[in-house]
Formats: C-alpha cells, sequence, structure tokens
C-alpha cells in the first residue's frame, strides 16, 4: 500500500494559515500596523480603497529592512523577535510568531519598499500568491512602505464572505484605534478613499482618546491610577450617566496590546456597584503593565486572548482601582454632613429660611356653578396622532376588545381616531375607568375584564409599525429645521450612519454628510421634538448597535426598533387621561397588539374568574 501523508506545498500552507490570521481586510491592517510599530516608526500612514478591499497600504518611518531581510521576512516563522523557547515569556513586541506576512502575501498581491536609515538603496519585492514575481534595488524613502493589492484575489470563497464596505470600514477604524490609542507618542494617520479620517500628533492618553472618540469625552472621563507590586494600572473609565447599551468602547491594553478579557470586563463592572443604568455598559480605557513572565499571550492565532499566572489577584486589585477612582473624584453616591454645601446654612442667614406658602382665593368662585369650571390645558408629554383614518376592520376589533356599542347605525365607523375608540355616550365612563399605577402601567376596566398595559411597551409597538410603514410606504414627510444642525459623530458612527442614512431619510430625517465624520440635518419626522437633535442621533445609533446582535431581522427593522425604543415614553412617565386613551387607541390599530417587539407581552388581562380564583384560596 502506498503512502497516503504528504507534506503540504508552502503557498497551500500558508493560505491556511491566513485562514486563521487573516480573516477580513481590517485583520492585515491590524498585523502591518503593529510591525511598524515593532520597527521604531514615529509616524506610521495607513491608506484603504474600497474598504480595504482594493488597497491596504502602511507607510512608516521605521528601521526599514536589509535586501536579504526584506526577502526572508514573507517565509513562515521567520521572525526577529524570538530565537529560543524561552523568549516567549519576555514578549514585549507585538508580533513574535513571523507568519503575518506569508499568511498576507498567499492571498494578495504584494508590493513593498524598504530602505534602511544608513542606506542609500532600498528594495522592491513583488508577490503574487506567494510566488515572488520581482526583487530589484530602488530608491524609497527610509523606512517600509508596504501595499497589498486585492485581498483573497486567488480565494473568491472568502472574498464572497466580506460584508459591505461601510462595515468592513468600521472593522479598521476599530483595529486602527486599538493601535493608536495605547502608542500616543506616535504620529498615526488614516486615508480613506484619498478622504482624511485622522490625522493624530503625539499626545498623552486623554488626548488621544478625545482625538479619536471627540472632544465631548474630555468631561466624561475618570483617572484611574494604581501602581502594586503586582501589576501597574493607568487610564480612564467613564462616568455612569455615559454608559452605552453596547459594549464597544471597552478597551484593556495589556503591555500596550490591545486584549478582550471577560474577566477583566467583569471587574471594570463590578467596581461601579450599582451606578450603572438598567443594561448598559460602562466605557473604559485602561493599561494595564505586568511583568511578561506572568502572562501568557500566544493562547490564540490573532493575539488578542491572554492568560494571567494570578487571575485572581490581577481581578482584585482592578475592581478596587475602579471603586476608588470613582469614590474619589464623587462619582459614587454619598452623603457627608461635614463636607456637603447645600446642608450649610449660617446663623446669619436663619431669618432668610423659606416661608410658609400663602393660600390666594378667588372671593367670586362657586363651585356649584358649571360655567364657572374651566379645565386645565394639558400639553402631551408624547405625539398623539392627528386624524388618523380607521377602516372598518380595525374599528371592529376595538368594539369586540371593549364591548363597545356604537351609537347610530350598525355599521357606522368614526372618522378619526379622536372620536374612534369610544362614543360620546361612554367617553364619560373610560375617564372613569382608566387610571395609572406607578406612572409606568395604564389600567383600564372592560365590561367583564380588567386590563394592566405596559405603557412603555405599547409604545414601542405602536411607534415601530408607524416607522416601518411610513418607510415601507416610502412617506417622508418631515418637519424642516429653521436653522440646520450640524451633528458630529466618531469614525466608527460615521460609517454606520452612512449605511443607514438611506432608511433614515425614508423615515422623515433630512441628513446628509458634511465633511470628515460629520452631517447636517435639515429636517426631522414630525412627530419628534426638536431641541437635542446631536443626542438623538447618537442614542439612535447607539440603539442599532445593540439591535445589530440579532441576525434574523434586517437592517430596516432594526432601524425601526431602535428608533422605537429611543422615542418611547418610558416607565415612571406621568400620564394624563387624554394621553392615556390615545395610547390604548393606538394600541388596537397594531398587529398583534398583546405582543410586544421583543416577544413579550403588552397587555395583561384578568377577568372575573381569575379574581374569584384569587379570593377563593
Amino acid at each position: 500500500m502506498s503512502d497516503i501523508i504528504k507534506l503540504l506545498p508552502d503557498s497551500v500552507a500558508n493560505q491556511i494559515a491566513a485562514g486563521e490570521v487573516i480573516t477580513r481586510p481590517a485583520s492585515a491592517v491590524k498585523e502591518l500596523l503593529e510591525n511598524s510599530i515593532d520597527s521604531g516608526a514615529t509616524d506610521i500612514k495607513l491608506y484603504i480603497k474600497d474598504a480595504g478591499k482594493t488597497l491596504v497600504q502602511v507607510v512608516d518611518n521605521g528601521c526599514g529592512m536589509s535586501e536579504t531581510d526584506a526577502r526572508m521576512c514573507f517565509e513562515r516563522h521567520a521572525t526577529s523577535k524570538l530565537s529560543k523557547a524561552e523568549d516567549l515569556f519576555n514578549i514585549r513586541t507585538k508580533g513574535f510568531r513571523g507568519e503575518a506576512m506569508a499568511a498576507i502575501a498567499a492571498i494578495a498581491q504584494l508590493e513593498m519598499k524598504t530602505r534602511k536609515h544608513e542606506d542609500s538603496i532600498g528594495t522592491l519585492i513583488e508577490i503574487e500568491g506567494s510566488v515572488c514575481k520581482k526583487q530589484e534595488p530602488t530608491t524609497c524613502s527610509a523606512g517600509t512602505n508596504i501595499s497589498v493589492k486585492n485581498l483573497f484575489f486567488n480565494v473568491p470563497a472568502r472574498r464572497n464572505f466580506l460584508k459591505s464596505n461601510n462595515q468592513e470600514t468600521r472593522h479598521i477604524i476599530d483595529e486602527f484605534e486599538r493601535v493608536a490609542l495605547p502608542h500616543y507618542e506616535l504620529s498615526f494617520s488614516l486615508i480613506h478613499n484619498g478622504l482624511e479620517v485622522y490625522s493624530l500628533k503625539p499626545a498623552n492618553f486623554r488626548q488621544r482618546i478625545c482625538s479619536l472618540m471627540g472632544s465631548n469625552y474630555n468631561e466624561r472621563l475618570v483617572p484611574v491610577e494604581e501602581d502594586t507590586t503586582i501589576i501597574s494600572i493607568s487610564g480612564f473609565v467613564c462616568k455612569p450617566e455615559f454608559a452605552k447599551r453596547t459594549r464597544g468602547e471597552q478597551y484593556f491594553f495589556i503591555n500596550n496590546r490591545f486584549v478582550k478579557d471577560a474577566n477583566l470586563h467583569y471587574a471594570v463592572f463590578s467596581g461601579f456597584e450599582d451606578l450603572l443604568p438598567k443594561e448598559t455598559h460602562p466605557s473604559y480605557f485602561l493599561k494595564i503593565e505586568i511583568n511578561p513572565a506572568q502572562i501568557d499571550i500566544n493562547i490564540h492565532p490573532t493575539k488578542t486572548e491572554i492568560k494571567f499566572e494570578d487571575e485572581r489577584s490581577v481581578h482584585a486589585i482592578l475592581r478596587a482601582a475602579v471603586k476608588r477612582s470613582l469614590g474619589r473624584f464623587s462619582i459614587s453616591p454619598s452623603l457627608d454632613f461635614d463636607h456637603e454645601k447645600s446642608l450649610d446654612l449660617p446663623l446669619s442667614k436663619m431669618d432668610e429660611l423659606p416661608k410658609a406658602p400663602q393660600i390666594k382665593i378667588t372671593p367670586g368662585y362657586n363651585p356649584f356653578k358649571a360655567d364657572n369650571y374651566v379645565a386645565p390645558e394639558k400639553k402631551s408629554s408624547f405625539p398623539i396622532p392627528e386624524n388618523q383614518e380607521v377602516n372598518l376592520n380595525n374599528w371592529k376589533k376595538i368594539q369586540e376588545e371593549f364591548g363597545i356599542e356604537t351609537v347610530g347605525k350598525k355599521n357606522d365607523v368614526p372618522t378619526t381616531i379622536e372620536h374612534s375608540f369610544l362614543s360620546s355616550h361612554h367617553k364619560q365612563d373610560l375617564a372613569e375607568n382608566i387610571f395609572q399605577i406607578k406612572n409606568a402601567f395604564i389600567v383600564l376596566k372592560t365590561n367583564d375584564e380588567v386590563w394592566i398595559v405596559d405603557q412603555q411597551a405599547a409604545h414601542e409597538k405602536i411607534l415601530y409599525e408607524k416607522t416601518l410603514a411610513q418607510m415601507n410606504n416610502h412617506e417622508t414627510a418631515n418637519q424642516q429645521q429653521l436653522f440646520p444642525v450640524t451633528i458630529t459623530v466618531t469614525a466608527q458612527d460615521f460609517q454606520l450612519l452612512k449605511e443607514i442614512m438611506p432608511d433614515l431619510k425614508l423615515m422623515g430625517f433630512d441628513i446628509n454628510e458634511f465633511g470628515v465624520n460629520t452631517f447636517v440635518l435639515h429636517g426631522m419626522p414630525g412627530y419628534i421634538t426638536k431641541g437635542g437633535e446631536q443626542k438623538l442621533i447618537e442614542s439612535i445609533i447607539e440603539q442599532y448597535k445593540h439591535q445589530s446582535k440579532d441576525f434574523k431581522i434586517d437592517s430596516k427593522n432594526k432601524l425601526a426598533v431602535s428608533v422605537a425604543k429611543e422615542l418611547s415614553i418610558k416607565k415612571g412617565q406621568l400620564l394624563f387621561e387624554k394621553e392615556m386613551k390615545h395610547l390604548i387607541q393606538d394600541l388596537m390599530l397594531c398587529n398583534n397588539p398583546s405582543t410586544g417587539l421583543q416577544g413579550k407581552a403588552i397587555i395583561y388581562k384578568m377577568g372575573s374568574e381569575d379574581l374569584s380564583k384569587i379570593f377563593d384560596k
């Protein structure tokens, strides 16, 4: 029987390795940027075209390579970082395995120009699918210039799995930020399709965070500092009120290397001790310095996971550091009777104490005269639709649900929702039979049942169906702003907003690009109150990111859910009688009004039999 085990050719082995290391253009960006940092570069420029599918180019002023090293760097497991096994436990560089360049060259058309500072002539190398096409002397600047063209050109199946340009660009920006944040002493530039996205100059850590995330982060950051014999911690956490629904802005850097670690995240989370709003996550930018011999970074192909020798101690120190910083800067709630300024009251001011309120009366008022009563005007706290048409089927459904008898002809249908919920004969009954509990639930008594309605879930359902119908029907009615509003977002959010902008316009938002990471808002849907446009757009983006975890629904539905959740009335909001009536009316016109957006119940019905079972026990 002949032998069947064969040694794979280098080109095939490199393509297999590329499947682990290079999964998308952002992976190539990460490896090339880290190589530039290891080379001692102080100025690094990243150029990308078509989200990196056409071109990923990194230019640095690092140490450069000789002719022999330039050719050798494309061989598998060829590295200048390691020489013996013990070196694995003293790694301070970004790369060390010598796989990245060989993996990239196996699945792309690559060109490299490199020159050492002491040399007068550099080296040009062209490689295509692991095959060296050209190697010759050339004139070039000191440092290294690598161009990766047509990534996955020889692996079309993998190229087909790439997402849209906006999504892939977001991944590239994410990797760029992970490298640029801890190395704030270096200059970085990012140019996408000829437009400069970032131009970062040497700065301190706080300034680098604000340069990448936005100047408004300056007021959000709380410094964290801790120095022990085990680890040293420095960086910032964001104040609890700026917590987000997604985990996007959470950065751990172990010896300046970005890592993902669920236990470290839990340590920070527990350090906030119930200060965070429900279902939100803290933002943080934390650097941890530790002896390389006490960690193992060689446990994952992308080197984003890490193993600690004494994980429990690291967890405890990190938690204590975060908690101490929040307390030191008065973020944690406290009541200090010695220092609380609001309780200080000098004796000289005792005569200025607030006086008891005086009661004013109207002598001519007679409560027994009906014409003396003027109902106070109550402003609605959420949008009430005007003159919305109601069809016969929906009206019959409302009648059946509430046991309403129509006054007049049998099939009479009111023309607006204002008159569709109850006939004039029953309106007074509704006023007596609808009220709120804890400003969160609406209680409604029908003929033989008591309904308890979750007001937030009900309004989310109404807004979701209204928003989705408007987008599907291409109804673009909006209210124009008297003065257009400029919206500035992060580079990642800029790409996301570009992606969902067509659906936002269908919804009624008149929004357009206006420079780098900037949009201009000319109008909004009529049911959205003016004011706080910047915060509204940021909140919609954040909600959309949160909804993006569900891959079962398309982007249009995700956006409709995001808008509904952001604009809905919340639990704890007082509603007047008219508002409660309109909320129930609109809910009854929805498809399946009893079920909310996450499949949870909106209405809980309790009949006389249910009540009897409770009291007969």
